[in-house]
């Protein structure tokens, strides 16, 4: 067990470098995991993370030093874990792990999200946690979007990564056009009710982000244009929570929703 306790550490600046860019993070293949849940999902797939980073006051006992206790670690003072600036409250607990690679192509005949433009991280991780959780297999990110796998969205998106097939910087309309099933956009003008809207089979489904929604190109190329009912006093939800009634509204149609005994 080591600790570091100066910002001059070469090993601390390696971990700076990795949680501020994305260039960085590229460029070696590595990212970081923030917390146990996080850390396990990965190990559940892919095998022990390369290096396992803890704060000092983690190692007091709990859940953190449960999950290290007999293997290798490094320790980080409380005050350099914060400077890392990786999330707004760390849980205490690090990995450095190499990003997986893509090794399944898209499949244009099963369900999917695609994203336009959605920058936000935690939308972006939300989005991803949600799809996972509804079942959709594959996530295509075009242009614009938030890194899949900066730390921030990792963290949002707890352990979704890891259940899905990530495609970054898709061309969105390509796949529009080759898909086999129904796309279907969220947007205003021109849309059905998602209540009275009919599709069957498989779905992609295209989220934008909040501000600009999605683009006119790929609105166009939507065989459906769907409106979520919202008879309250505002006109709009966040995108996450737009994409979280979608997902499950075709999850309650397909009767894959069941109720507990």
């Amino acid at each position: 067990m080591k600790l570091i306790q100066s910002r001059a550490n070469p090993f601390f600046k390696s971990l700076k470098r990795l949680a501020e860019s994305g260039r960085e993070r590229r460029r070696t293949g590595r990212t970081l995991l923030d917390g146990v849940h996080l850390v396990a999902a990965y190990e559940a797939l892919n095998g022990p993370a390369e290096t396992l980073v803890v704060s000092e006051s983690a190692l007091a006992g709990g859940e953190i030093a449960d999950f290290v206790g007999g293997r290798a670690i490094l320790v980080l003072t409380d005050s350099l874990l914060r400077d890392l600036g990786l999330v707004e409250t760390p849980s205490g607990l690090l990995a450095v792990v190499a990003m997986p690679t893509a090794t399944v192509a898209v499949d244009l005949g099963k369900d999917a999200i695609l994203l336009d433009g959605v920058q936000d991280p935690g939308n972006v991780g939300a989005i991803l946690r949600t799809a996972a959780a509804a079942g959709v297999g594959q996530a295509l990110l075009g242009p614009g979007c938030a890194t899949a796998w900066s730390p921030k969205v990792l963290r949002a998106g707890q352990g979704a990564h890891f259940a899905l097939t990530i495609q970054e910087d898709a061309d969105l309309g390509a796949f529009m056009a080759d898909y086999r099933g129904t796309t279907a956009v969220t947007c205003l003008d021109d849309a059905t009710l998602l209540y009275d809207a009919c599709w069957e089979g498989p779905l992609a489904w295209v989220f934008g982000a909040e501000g600009q929604g999605v683009s006119t190109e790929l609105i166009a190329a939507a065989r459906l244009r769907i409106r979520i009912p919202m008879p309250g006093a505002v006109d709009s939800l966040n995108v996450a929570a737009a994409a979280a009634v979608c997902l499950f509204e075709c999850l309650r149609r397909r009767g894959t929703i069941r109720r507990n005994p």
